[in-house]
Order: structure tokens, then sequence, then C-alpha cells
């Protein structure tokens, strides 16, 4: 301690020691900031369960955390009803400083441009939705691309389907009609009945409605919901059926033949990178298996290696572009009602498809009021 004092009061008179003494100052004050986190938000429709729509959301939200690191704070608000309830907590969400919020499910779309129109600052990712704003951007997927290829191997394996849907909004009829189209294009005598709930997660019902369908014949059920309950009762009851958003394999080992998986990692983490980045810009995706959204994958048990093949062969054909969904081919597609939709030779533009309220041909029942 002596020696320390000795040198403090010679360096107090020895111009010398100056930089000595402030080269710590000195040092702080050029080391270069360290940028704060990008606060991200997600709000999700349902309760975050193993699998299903939110589960895969999730999985996008992690996989940003995981690509990203510490340039990013993400938390999550589950089970938001659409509507005044989403409002809330999105505007909530806002006001905490969140600079990028997700809000994917199609009810959220009025609610998030409202409250994008009050922090105009903050940067909104309206999943599922189709209005913009300059900051807001909108994003889907082409799910009803692994609708047809799993209604081929449902077509390969049954003739009566049926479908248990949320709302016959075009997201839905899309995925009806398509799945219609792959089980009718290998089994011409194949139909598909559906049952709308008008909710999108209701385990008990939703399970309630594929029982009421298998009673009335139904070998192969296909969902638009968010929760697994189809296929538990499938695989009770020893029927076949589709799994959506997520593999469920782990819950109907025996009933599942295929799962329609959905994939938002990479759009989610280019997205909150854009933003760091500052190129983040309002527009709209709309991707499918060719950008790898959509996948049909987790193939059952029950599946010949036969259907496998031709349904992955399919998914390449739609990858590369030589296969469309909604397209007339020699015949041209008729609606339920026998009116002419599709013309041979012809395909739906992507403003057609985003539109759609019909039922094709081999659709029990009508989309329309």
């Amino acid at each position: 301690m002596y020696k320390n004092l000795v040198a403090r009061r010679a360096c107090a008179l020895a111009v010398t020691c100056l930089p000595f003494l402030f080269s710590p100052l000195v040092s702080a004050q050029t080391a270069p900031a360290v940028a704060p986190p990008l606060k991200v938000a997600f709000v999700y429709v349902a309760p975050l369960t193993e699998a299903g729509w939110v589960r895969q959301h999730e999985q996008g939200r992690l996989a940003v955390e995981a690509a990203l690191g510490s340039r990013v704070q993400t938390r999550y608000v589950e089970n938001v009803a659409e509507g005044a309830d989403a409002e809330r907590v999105i505007r909530d969400l806002a006001r905490q400083g969140h600079q990028l919020i997700f809000t994917p499910s199609f009810g959220y779309m009025e609610p998030t441009l409202k409250v994008a129109r009050e922090f105009p600052d903050v940067k909104f990712e309206s999943i599922t939705g189709y209005k913009t704003a300059p900051n807001v951007a909108t994003a889907n997927a082409r799910y009803y691309q692994g609708r047809y290829l799993a209604g081929i191997a449902a077509g390969r394996l049954a003739t009566q389907a049926g479908y248990v849907a949320g709302f016959p909004i075009p997201e839905v009829v899309q995925g009806i009609n398509a799945f219609a189209l792959g089980m009718r294009s290998v089994n011409p005598a194949a139909t598909v009945r559906v049952v709308f709930l008008g909710e999108w997660f209701n385990p008990p019902r939703e399970r309630d409605a594929a029982m009421t369908l298998m009673n009335q014949g139904a070998e192969v059920l296909a969902f638009h919901t968010g929760s697994t309950a189809v296929m538990t009762a499938a695989q009770e009851r020893g029927r076949l059926a589709v799994a959506y958003h997520s593999d469920m394999s782990r819950f109907a080992p025996d009933a599942q033949i295929a799962a329609v998986t959905h994939r938002w990692g990479d759009y989610y983490t280019q997205r909150v990178k854009a933003v760091l980045e500052g190129r983040w810009a309002s527009g709209t995706v709309w991707g499918g298996v060719k950008e790898g959204m959509i996948a049909v994958e987790g193939f059952g048990p029950k599946v010949p290696a036969a259907v496998r093949s031709e349904v992955l062969a399919r998914q390449t054909d739609l990858a590369a572009g030589r296969l469309k969904v909604f397209a007339g081919g020699q015949a041209g597609v008729k609606d339920n009602a026998g009116r002419q939709v599709i013309a041979p030779g012809q395909s739906l533009s992507d403003a057609d498809i985003q539109a759609m309220d019909w039922a094709v041909e081999g659709v029990v029942g009508s989309f329309r009021p």
C-alpha cells in the first residue's frame, strides 16, 4: 500500500503519468456500444400444446432464438381469443416496447391493423391475413398443396372421407377442395363430407364431430382445427386420419397415414433479421412446398411403400412447378352442383384461389350461406 501511495503522489506532480491514470477511462469511452436486443412477440390463438397450429408457430419462435441468440428477446402470449381480446393483447405488447409482433391467426387481422395505426414505429406480421399497411406485412402458406398430396394417399386407402373444419373461409375451403381433388385423382368415386365447428380449438367438439363423421361411414378423416382430437378419435375407432400442422403419429400411431406439416422457422428468422438490419418492408408472402413452408411427411405403417413414393414424387412435381392443384386438365373441373369452375387446360390464378367459396365435385354440402 505504501508503494502505491508514493506512486500516486509522484504521478500527481508528473504530467507523464496522466496517460497511465486516465487510460481506463479513455478505453471505456471508445468501446463500441452493445445494441439492446430486438424485442419480438408472438400471439397465439389457442393454448400451446404438444402438436398443432400453435406448436408449429412456437417452433418458429424457437428457431428465431436459436438463429439470432442474444440479438433478440422473444416472448409469446397464448390462448388469446380473436376480436377484442386480441386487440388488447397486441396493443399491450406494443406498449411494452416490442418492435416486431407476429399475429398468426386469420381473426387477428383487423385487430392487428387497428393497433398498427396507433404504433407506426412498430412492425407487425399478420399471418394468414391479407390486408397490409406501411407497418403491417402479411404471410401465409399454400396449405392446399399439402392437402392435395395427402388426398392422394387417402384416396389410395379409402373412398369415404370426413373433414372437421373451423370456418368456411377461403383458406379452409381451398384445403377441403384440394383434398377432394387429390383423392379423386386416384379414386374417382371418393367423397368428402365436411362438418364446420365455428371455432378453431375445442377438443371435445372436434372429437364429437370426428365420431359423427365415422358413424356416417368415413373411413379416413382430415381436419382444419387446432388440436389432436380428430387423430385420437380415429386411433380409437381403428380408422385412418391425416394429421395437420404437426406430425401427430405419437397420438395416433396406427391411424396416421401422413402429416401435412407447417414450417415457419425460416420465414420468421428472415423477417426478424430484416428488422435487425434495417431492411424490413411491408409486403405479402404466399409460400408452399417450393419454399419449404409446407411438406407431407410422417407416413404411417398402413401406407404401402408404393403410395409413399407416389406422394413424394407429386410433392417434387409441385416444388418444380410441374403440377398445379387447381388445374382443369383435359376434362376441366366442376363444383358439386355440376357447374364448371375450371375450364379444360386452364388453371386458377392466385386471386381466384384466394377468393374460393365453392365446393368441388365430390364434396358433400355447401360452403355458402
